[in-house]
């Protein structure tokens, strides 16, 4: 009976084998690529009730959100496809926003859209084809693609402009002039707003960088790879490598920083950080992970120069990934993305901007309209920045008052250059946040036309916006009250100093939000910190020392001593404290601290005292130093 059995199960063993091998050693996943889905042919009319600038992923949310609360609606975009972001620039992974039960965040649209991908990686052409469908089904939507270019309708008012509609040279050469009662501008770098002479801010120049911007990344295409090598690529970040922030599922994988780290570019602007791997149905796989630098992001000639920069580096590239990456044996260059991933370029000033603080400290608001959790990642800026994660968060609201530009009417703002401080933009700037607030501010432009309102007056009404909030959880969205307890962190003494070095982008507590306020602070981070707040916030200083570390412990002392320096003054240690303390500088509170800690200064202690330091001498606030209005 035995031997019976195991003549049985021989051809089906074989058959599994077979079946196996083929499935390990083909090309890519099992599925096939989809064509791309048509969009719907649209009588383009002489107004609207409201018109969507930009048909990225929130544009897209924009939209349908507009159609299914009943407002006659027009989604216009330079690009022949819709999803911006993910469809150009093949970025084909989402950061997504869990909350504290580890359920998805961003409900309504961006779940509908997200529950027709394979996971949080996917088929860019399977995303576009998914937006199609979305906007295709709106009878109340009609869609104007591939202008040549466009620009706000304004009138001009005593106290503000008004946008009432916007001005379109078609791709056929033609001029159309469309109205809408209100206008919601979806484009990646806000340039609807900018062009109605909303304030804005670009870059890290709000927190004292105006030289500073994240990478530019060109996402590129490799093919040669199967299955197996796959399972090759898994197992090495899920077993073998020892960075755990490595991973590796059926669709996507993160990680080999070890294996970037060697990598030497031609260009000193361009660098490889660890691979962000996103399987494509074709069988190729996108690599998001060579960062480009130095690039001002609202030039045309300088993203142009970066792409340039990057082919030019790709095959010297794409030879140490095949050399040095397991799995990557047999891989060929097979194309790159139609446009750069900008990570950001215009912040603009809104009727409410938010904080790294409203971020970290877990700040609801009564005007909320989108949700969030995802960590505060700042990307390198320079080859010499490796970039960092701020904190983490476990969840945040994003207020309708970010989404309504200062200065202009009838237009709201969605997308990564909403109201959001540049640290704060770390966060709020994943696609599910903006697709969130892209859904709310379509249904607030309904309620807005249906009470009469301006979209101030609705944001500034309790009442109309808890109307919103029923609107919206009836649509799919859940926008409820929550109050999160704050990180231990925010109990500590020291964190007013924290935040003061954090609105910096110079205190960091990572993934763990551990910002080591207790351990003792080494001399050169301080005299790092204590330099950079200086620059950025433009103190009233009258001196620009060169500071030495001795190799000791930080004492009090040494900080009286560099603080002296800065104001001109060169004296020893002891005297440098008497003289701060005939001024009346030293915080009685802090000084009794770091006594009692026998003058050995903490990293908290530090935070403190450059704080203080700062404040005595008189500083400019570089969120407002640095706003800019197109035209200067």
């Amino acid at each position: 009976m035995y031997l019976m059995m195991k003549k049985w199960l021989v051809l089906p063993a074989i058959f599994l084998f077979l079946l196996g091998a083929i499935i390990l050693l083909r090309p890519g996943l099992i599925f096939s690529s989809p064509d791309l889905v048509d969009l719907k042919d649209s009588y383009v009319k002489g107004s609207y009730d409201l018109i969507v600038v930009g048909s990225d992923p929130e544009g897209v949310a924009a939209a349908v959100s507009g159609a299914r609360n009943d407002l006659s609606t027009l989604l216009v975009d330079t690009r022949p496809i819709l999803g911006g972001l993910m469809t150009r620039g093949w970025l084909n992974s989402l950061d997504m926003n869990y909350g504290p039960d580890g359920s998805i965040l961003n409900k309504g649209i961006f779940e509908e859209f997200y529950n027709q991908l394979n996971g949080d990686s996917f088929d860019v052409q399977e995303a576009a084809n998914v937006f199609h469908n979305m906007v295709n089904k709106e009878e109340k939507l009609d869609l104007l693609m591939s202008v040549e270019r466009f620009e706000p309708l304004l009138e001009e008012g005593e106290q503000s402009n008004s946008v009432n509609g916007i001005k379109v040279l078609a791709g056929d050469g033609e001029l159309l002039k469309i109205k809408a009662d209100a206008v919601i501008d979806a484009t990646q770098d806000a340039d609807l707003a900018a062009a109605a002479g909303v304030p804005y801010t670009v870059g890290h120049a709000d927190f004292g960088r105006p030289e500073d911007n994240m990478a530019a990344t060109l996402v590129f295409r490799l093919e040669g790879l199967n299955n197996l090598d796959w399972f090759n690529i898994y197992y090495y970040l899920m077993y073998r490598d020892q960075d755990r922030n490595s991973g590796a599922n059926f669709y996507s994988a993160w990680g080999f920083g070890e294996q970037a780290r060697k990598y030497k570019s031609i260009s000193s602007r361009v660098a490889l950080r660890g691979l962000n791997i996103g399987r494509q149905n074709d069988g190729s796989i996108l690599i998001n992970a060579l960062q480009i630098f130095d690039v001002n992001p609202l030039s045309p000639m300088a993203k142009k120069e970066a792409r340039t920069l990057a082919l030019i580096e790709l095959p010297r590239l794409v030879s140490f990934i095949a050399r040095e990456v397991p799995g990557f044996s047999s891989v060929k260059l097979a194309g790159v993305a139609p446009e750069l991933y900008i990570r950001e370029s215009r912040h603009i000033l809104g009727e409410y901007r938010l904080t790294i603080d409203d971020v970290l400290e877990h700040r609801d608001f009564y005007d909320r309209v989108a949700l969030g959790s995802y960590p505060v990642d700042i990307q390198a800026t320079g080859p010499k920045d490796k970039g960092a994660v701020m904190g983490a968060p476990i969840q945040y609201a994003v207020p309708l008052r970010s989404l309504i530009p200062q200065g202009v009417e009838n237009l709201l703002v969605v997308g990564r250059s909403a109201a959001f401080d540049s640290l704060a933009a770390g966060s709020a700037r994943t696609i599910p946040v903006g697709m969130s607030a892209g859904q709310s501010a379509g249904a607030a432009v309904a309620l807005a036309l249906e009470e009469r309102k301006s979209m101030r007056e609705l944001a500034q009404s309790y009442d109309l916006m808890e109307k919103l909030h029923q609107r919206l959880n009836e649509q799919g969205m859940e926008l409820n009250a929550f109050n999160i307890r704050q990180m231990a962190v925010a109990q500590h003494w020291a964190y007013p100093g924290l935040k003061f070095m954090r609105r910096l982008g110079l205190a960091w507590g990572g993934y763990n939000n551990d910002y080591g306020l207790d351990r003792e602070m080494e001399e050169q981070k301080f005299i790092n910190s204590l330099s950079r707040a200086v620059k950025q916030t433009s103190a009233g200083v009258t001196a620009n020392p060169r500071l030495w570390e001795e190799g000791n412990s930080l004492t009090l002392q040494d900080t009286a001593y560099m603080f002296c320096r800065y104001l001109g003054l060169n004296m020893n240690k002891q005297k440098a404290f008497q003289y701060l303390e005939e001024q009346g500088f030293w915080d009685g509170e802090l000084l009794a601290k770091i006594h009692a800690n026998e003058d050995v200064i903490t990293v908290g202690m530090g935070y403190m005292l450059i704080e203080d330091f700062i404040e005595w001498v008189g500083y400019e606030d570089p969120a407002l130093k640095y706003v800019r209005t197109e035209g200067n």
